[in-house]
């Protein structure tokens, strides 16, 4: 299956809501990821639903599909890269990697260019997990973007350990103190437990000054994946039942993504995240998953790939495809601040939560 008949295989748009072959290919691929699936991007579609979206499948002519690429239209903030922060049809807007799932690399050549033959004068922007060839698509250019931190994990959890010795048992001093403060964890179980920990997210995203997803982008989830096992939703409580934090764990086939986190500044000297972490990543290795993804960093921001790395997470390095190349590559990390920005950011830290997710619903209906 892997080089016969490429020639054969035709591209041709399809609905992945609606046609089994594409859900099915997504599932049964090793490199499949939950970012691939039908549902996130049904989900997708319930946090915007003006945005326009489109699924290509390769497929031999008697229907047996051999690779898919699934795409949405952006409209773009007015300022900045064309490409980059503008106009764009992107796999996939709002989502850490996406780009052509396939059997081999030609294939996944073939689909590309049938999304250029749509995106027509729209610039192509497409997330890539793995780099393809720098010749996979004329005129494109593919540049390094920032670095995931992913965590190989054992096929038996007993054996999960996080780096070094001294990292494993700072760790699970870490818990050990979550727990004898009375912080436990459960999985939420209705919307109603993720519309409650919404607000510890949007307190989380604007203590580091960062625009955060509207609510419907999680209830979205909460319908269109959970019930598919394809998302869970750790919480951390304390001894009253209170929530402290939580984080939202997406997963399908070998890979679970740590994919968003909120947590009460409050208590957060009772390490309620490495609790929350602890519990997500051991049951990923439970669970089967091969990999643990804890994300990007964004260049230059050691703090956050400390932490990281403090579980075992190695990084690897993401690419990114243009077409047509952006004048200046795009810079993976942020550019030096200068004291407007400065000032923004201690502003914004003072912003009431309802406005800040007013400031996200907003910001991300361009991006």
């Amino acid at each position: 299956m892997h080089g016969e008949g490429v020639t054969e295989r035709a591209v041709r748009v399809v609905d992945p809501a609606t046609d089994p072959r594409w859900d099915a290919y997504v599932e049964g691929h090793p490199r499949g990821l939950v970012y691939h699936h039908s549902r996130w991007l049904a989900a997708l579609s319930r946090e915007y639903p003006r945005s326009r979206q489109l699924g290509l499948m390769a497929a031999t002519s008697d229907g047996v599909a051999h690779g898919v690429l699934p795409l949405q239209w952006t409209r773009g903030v007015p300022f900045g890269p064309p490409g980059v922060v503008g106009r764009r049809l992107s796999s996939l807007p709002r989502t850490p990697v996406a780009g052509p799932l396939a059997d081999d690399q030609a294939t996944a050549v073939a689909l590309l260019a049938e999304a250029a033959r749509h995106a027509d004068d729209t610039p192509l922007q497409i997330k890539l997990r793995e780099s393809l060839s720098p010749q996979a698509l004329p005129g494109a250019a593919i540049h390094p973007w920032r670095e995931a931190y992913v965590i190989e994990l054992s096929p038996n959890e007993a054996d999960v350990r996080f780096g070094s010795s001294r990292n494993h048992a700072r760790i699970k001093w870490a818990v050990n103190k979550a727990r004898k403060a009375g912080l436990s964890t459960r999985d939420a179980t209705s919307a109603a437990d993720v519309s409650a920990w919404y607000p510890l997210y949007l307190e989380a995203l604007r203590f580091n000054a960062v625009p955060p997803r509207p609510l419907r982008l999680f209830l979205g989830l909460w319908h269109e994946l959970a019930p598919r096992g394809m998302m869970t939703l750790v919480l951390a409580e304390d001894a009253e039942g209170s929530l402290v934090a939580g984080s939202l764990i997406l997963e399908l086939g070998a890979t679970a993504f740590y994919a968003f986190n909120g947590v009460r500044r409050s208590a957060f000297a009772l390490r309620p995240n490495d609790l929350v972490q602890w519990e997500a990543i051991h049951r990923a290795a439970r669970d089967g998953r091969r990999e643990y993804d804890l994300g990007e960093v964004v260049e230059r921001h050691e703090g956050l790939a400390d932490f990281k790395r403090k579980w075992g997470a190695e990084p690897r390095r993401l690419h990114r495809l243009y077409l047509p190349p952006p004048v200046e590559p795009p810079d993976p990390g942020d550019a030096q601040l200068g004291a407007a920005r400065q000032v923004a950011e201690r502003l914004y830290k003072r912003l009431p939560l309802r406005v800040t997710s007013l400031i996200g619903t907003q910001l991300y209906r361009y991006l």
